[in-house]
């Protein structure tokens, strides 16, 4: 009699274990849930190559440091002086108003977004 028991109780856990474990895996993957997941790597990924990315740019400048100490780059460079445009500086000047091509009235765009 209590061996019947015994294998009755048994039987009743493992097919609840059983029924528990199975429905388990069949929210796993409904489409939402899937959807979930994918979500969850993607951030993980991204956050991954974002990491990457800052370790990359912290050896460049660390490396950019050592090149400039070993080939002496680190002092201060003398800059060039800045270029000038004559259309805009002689404005007002008569010789080149009869200019066709002066800047002012130029009719191409430096709208990289314009359609060509």
């Amino acid at each position: 009699m209590f061996r019947r028991t015994f294998w009755f109780t048994a039987g009743a856990a493992a097919g609840v274990w059983a029924t528990t474990k199975v429905n388990r895996k069949l929210r796993q993957l409904t489409p939402e849930s899937l959807a979930a997941q994918a979500a969850n790597k993607a951030l993980e990924a991204g956050h991954r190559i974002k990491d990457f990315a800052l370790d990359v740019r912290d050896g460049m400048v660390q490396r950019e440091a050592e090149l400039g100490e070993v080939l002496g780059l680190n002092a201060d460079p003398e800059l060039p002086s800045p270029r000038r445009v004559a259309a805009i500086e002689n404005s007002n000047d008569p010789k080149y108003s009869k200019n066709p091509t002066y800047v002012e009235r130029s009719t191409y765009s430096y709208n990289r977004n314009e359609d060509h």
